[in-house]
């Protein structure tokens, strides 16, 4: 059996608006690995939600998608309707952005996780679900599982809503969990202990994962290998301490120039310039050119092309040397 689990090849999705078309995502290519952890990096809009959800059939009517996107080997774009219900909550679990929209807030908390096995393992006798339940919901650590069964989802923190949606992804041993910004707002302490139950399930079960984050400081303390995503596309990629060390793009520089540090106690941090391209109007070369501090003539006329440069792949015509000037521009 290959050891790539999920593998992304060209992956585009365009979606028709009255004001043209909006290009949300442009020739991905993208694998994730039996048992590791990916992250996907970049500000709102860079496209990395609408990858993750085209490969799933979740987008709105509008979309169009392109490329191909196999999982376990097998073709799941264009794929009939029954048979993406089949992976989504079977095999490929989703952990969604806001847990407060995504739970049905009539229902408690285990008729939803209740659901979600029921659908999937039709044959399973009500009293083993009810257990199961019971058991998820102790396996993200919620206190007083069985009695937190009964209570509906605004009875709830955001960080147990959180943990009730890890469970309800986790709720038929996934080959795979999508977790779009698990630790959106929600505050520190809270995201610590949402990451610690994700790295202790995957310590577990082996499921692979894909993290779709903007926080640097989440990519670095749980994933293996990081796509830093802009104007939807794919401009640097590696494993996490290269990319983290060794990045090569202006782009991923100026992400970590945003991180507060400690040993830079003092010294204000600097925000990119500028804004994220507009989709429908994207420039000729280099989407990132009209807020690169080292911007050349040849960046505006072409649009760069992943290539190895050192130990990341990057898409940067200026690349090596364009991140070395960034940084003395920066520090």
């Amino acid at each position: 059996m290959s050891d790539v689990l999920l593998a992304l090849d060209g992956l585009s999705v365009d979606f028709a608006v009255s004001a043209g078309t909006v290009h949300a995502v442009r020739g991905v290519d993208l694998d994730v690995h039996r048992g590791e952890v990916v992250g996907i990096v970049g500000e709102s809009g860079s496209g990395k939600s609408a990858t993750m959800l085209a490969l799933l059939g979740l987008l709105a009517p509008n979309a169009v998608v392109g490329g191909s996107a196999r999982f376990e080997g097998k073709e799941i774009i264009g794929a009939s309707g029954s048979h993406l219900r089949s992976l989504r909550g079977g095999k490929i679990g989703m952990i969604f952005q806001d847990p407060m929209t995504s739970l049905n807030p009539v229902l408690t908390i285990g008729s939803q996780i209740a659901e979600a096995i029921e659908v999937h393992q039709p044959t399973l006798r009500p009293k083993r679900v009810v257990a199961r339940v019971q058991e998820l919901l102790e396996m993200v650590s919620i206190p007083n599982a069985a009695e937190r069964m009964r209570s509906h989802p605004h009875q709830l923190s955001g960080g147990m809503r959180q943990r009730v949606m890890i469970a309800m992804a986790v709720a038929n041993e996934p080959e795979l969990i999508i977790a779009d910004e698990p630790t959106t707002a929600l505050d520190v302490t809270i995201q610590a202990q949402i990451l610690e139950v994700l790295a202790d399930l995957r310590r577990r079960t082996n499921t692979a994962m894909v993290i779709i984050t903007h926080d640097l400081g989440v990519v670095a303390g749980v994933a293996d290998r990081v796509n830093v995503m802009y104007g939807g596309r794919v401009v640097e990629r590696g494993d996490v301490d290269d990319v983290f060390y060794r990045g090569e793009h202006p782009y991923t520089n100026g992400l970590l120039a945003c991180l507060p540090r400690l040993d830079r106690r003092g010294q204000p941090i600097e925000p990119i310039g500028g804004a994220p391209p507009v989709l429908d109007q994207l420039p000729v070369g280099c989407s990132f050119a009209p807020r690169c501090g080292v911007v050349q003539p040849e960046c505006e006329t072409g649009d760069p092309v992943l290539r190895r440069v050192g130990a990341t792949e990057v898409a940067c015509h200026l690349a090596p040397t364009a991140v070395h000037v960034a940084r003395k521009v920066t520090t």
